[in-house]
């Protein structure tokens, strides 16, 4: 594999550090990305290249941050890219595909992948741990992955996560820290246990690497497209990374000359409405994004200070995209929308993905002259809760045909005509 991954770079003051397991620029303390070789990306990949490699994320490996081949996550990426007429539909979008991350490997996320990415550069550089902080799906990935590698994991929650997301965290036994209070507590608790200890903490320390992953769904989608752009994308927002990195998908694509075009894709944001700092800041016309107390059932995107609300506001601006949030009820109304017409169950950020995508078709936002994709970032059974109020869950008979042709065909004639007793 030739090395593409040079160093890091500071988004901010353009400071240059070697590439190490850091996500802070001393100088001033902006977040830190990966610098790739150019020369060497435009030299060794091709859309043949990519086409004759296995069906998953390292299809695209120069592309990501790695300096050697990938030792673990071989299971990871190429999730279906669905065409979705029935929702699309009822939503108003001519054109609807679905990429459905709920069916990714090994546990039906998006963060698969940027753990896949993460854990790798961690055995690279040879880290004792990984870990996490996490609303649940990065919970899920650290720790199976951490497992398929051999590596110790530590994961740091919410004290009040879903149930479900616990069980699928605490099955592949890693240390499990349930913490008293909300997400950015919890992160700010993992940005000293990686000082620490010198932990790979996979969104902390790790980050620059680990959000890379997010490119490889922008990758998938215009190729599973034919190489042919999506007009617009839509994306949940939690602390901001994927809807960022997916715009530089589009423009690495470009670049590189394997989809002419692909910067013209429109990137749209979901929020909920009881955790919409990303949306508001953009709403408000500002950059600075002001924190927020958390307050929605859509607990995989209740982070009240999102780390890349800035980059991805810039990201919907400079694409022409915009960002809008829904209630709760509203995102319940998504995820039925979605199972009844494409027999895809989500969490609850595909819920906000789906509202949001009705709302941003009614405004009249989204461009006509092409595919609209919305990324379903996770699976519905791991936040059954979120909807099983609402649901039908039929009656109660005897194993008895006459019972079933009630149920079909209705009571007797006779039946139906008796005078009630009084």
């Amino acid at each position: 594999m030739t090395t593409t991954t040079q160093f890091l770079r500071c988004r901010l003051c353009g400071e240059s550090v070697p590439a190490a397991p850091v996500h802070v620029c001393e100088a001033c303390f902006g977040p830190l990305e990966v610098v790739y070789d150019d020369a060497a990306i435009a030299a060794s990949l091709s859309r043949e290249t990519i086409a004759a490699r296995p069906p998953n994320l390292w299809r695209y490996r120069e592309l990501l941050p790695l300096n050697g081949e990938p030792r673990v996550g071989h299971d990871v990426g190429f999730t279906p890219l669905l065409p979705a007429p029935s929702l699309g539909r009822a939503l108003g979008i001519e054109d609807l595909w679905i990429k459905n991350d709920a069916a990714n490997s090994p546990t039906l996320s998006f963060k698969d992948r940027v753990v896949a990415v993460a854990v790798n550069r961690a055995l690279e550089f040879d880290l004792p741990a990984v870990g996490c902080a996490s609303t649940g799906n990065l919970a899920n990935a650290v720790a199976a992955r951490a497992a398929s590698a051999g590596l110790p994991a530590w994961i740091f929650i919410p004290e009040d996560l879903e149930r479900e997301k616990i069980i699928a965290t605490a099955v592949y036994a890693p240390r499990l820290v349930r913490i008293r209070g909300v997400y950015d507590d919890v992160n700010r608790l993992c940005a000293e246990v990686a000082d620490r200890w010198g932990w790979g903490i996979v969104n902390v320390n790790l980050r620059p690497y680990y959000a890379e992953g997010s490119k490889t769904m922008g990758f998938e989608i215009v190729e599973q497209l034919g190489w042919r752009p999506a007009a617009n994308v839509v994306a949940p927002m939690a602390g901001g990374s994927l809807l960022t990195k997916l715009r530089k998908a589009f423009l690495d694509l470009e670049r590189f000359g394997l989809a002419p075009g692909a910067s013209r894709t429109r990137v749209f944001g979901a929020q909920a409405a009881g955790c919409a700092p990303i949306v508001e800041a953009l709403h408000r016309g500002e950059t600075h994004v002001r924190p927020v107390r958390p307050n929605t059932i859509a607990r995989s995107l209740a982070i009240g200070n999102p780390a890349d609300g800035p980059f991805a506001i810039q990201a919907i601006r400079e694409s022409g995209g915009w960002a809008e949030a829904v209630t709760d009820a509203e995102i319940v109304e998504g995820i039925r929308l979605l199972a009844r017409h494409e027999g895809i169950f989500t969490e609850t950020a595909g819920g906000v993905t789906v509202a949001v995508a009705r709302k941003l078709a009614a405004q009249g936002r989204l461009a006509a002259d092409g595919p609209t994709v919305l990324c379903i970032t996770g699976n519905g059974l791991k936040t059954p809760d979120a909807v099983s109020a609402e649901l039908d869950i039929g009656p109660v008979i005897d194993a008895r045909l006459a019972d079933v042709a009630r149920l079909v065909e209705g009571p007797p004639a006779a039946a139906r005509l008796a005078p009630a007793r009084s």
